[in-house]
């Protein structure tokens, strides 16, 4: 689970075609305007050498989408509904559609795609889905989407978590890396870099994720779906973390490449 909300929609938040954006769920027709939006992006986005330069594209081109919490549907006891949207995001599912878009040649790609980021085994069901963002990393890193990035200084830490109903009481050993060293150490990041920051909080493994990305002059930065914002946007990365007192931060990177996982305990 990540605070900036991704969880179950309530009546109210039942999510419907928006015009200018896509959902694609169970027995749901996607807009036409926004499957058009993702389809472009994808192709655009194709004649780009590396992963990092076609997640850089992408996301830059989705800056001024709105945030919106509860963006998934299903529950416990709530058949499980798989999302596709490009209208709204939380920070997650902004990070999730971003790299699926970036990993696809189409559009038929992007949903298999996304279906393997959000699904342990890319089964839609809501136990399989990756409620904790620790759950999120460690399984991307396992499908081979995306592998740690560790630097020098980093520390292990443990998380005990049970912010999300349904789920049962979980422990999980984390290793992370100082606020201090992840700034200080910018020349080994790459744009396209996920952040997971950790929450202080003690129920809960992770408050906030986004991209890395860079500004002309090297300065660094976090684009991310801001709650706070209420849009998808580009913020100086030391101020973001001056400003949320982010004490750890996890980095993947996405790519061919895996590396080994520490397992939840």
């Amino acid at each position: 689970m990540i605070s900036c909300s991704r969880g179950d929609s309530s009546r109210r938040d039942v999510l419907r075609i928006l015009a200018g954006g896509a959902l694609l769920a169970a027995g749901v027709t996607p807009s036409a305007a926004g499957e058009a939006r993702i389809e472009r992006l994808i192709a655009e986005a194709r004649k780009l050498e590396t992963i990092s330069q076609r997640i850089d594209f992408i996301s830059a081109a989705l800056r001024g989408t709105r945030y919106r919490a509860y963006t998934l549907i299903g529950g416990p006891r709530r058949p499980e509904q798989f999302v596709l949207r490009d209208d709204a995001f939380d920070c997650v599912t902004f990070c999730e559609t971003v790299l699926a878009a970036a990993r696809a040649r189409d559009l038929p790609e992007f949903e298999t795609a996304l279906r393997e980021i959000r699904y342990r085994h890319g089964f839609v069901n809501w136990f399989e889905r990756n409620h904790y963002f620790f759950e999120w990393c460690q399984r991307n890193v396992e499908n081979k989407t995306c592998r740690w990035i560790g630097m020098d200084g980093a520390v292990d830490i443990e998380k005990t978590v049970d912010s999300q109903k349904g789920l049962s009481r979980r422990r999980f050993a984390m290793r992370v890396i100082p606020s201090a060293v992840f700034l200080a150490h910018k020349a080994q990041l790459e744009t396209g870099d996920i952040g997971g920051f950790v929450s202080r909080r003690p129920n809960l493994d992770y408050f906030h994720a986004g991209l890395v990305a860079f500004a002309p002059d090297r300065t660094l930065l976090l684009r991310h779906a801001s709650e706070s914002r209420f849009r998808v946007l580009d913020e100086r990365m030391d101020r973001f973390v001056a400003h949320n007192r982010v004490r750890y931060v996890t980095l993947l990177r996405p790519g061919p490449q895996a590396a080994a996982v520490k397992k939840a305990i």
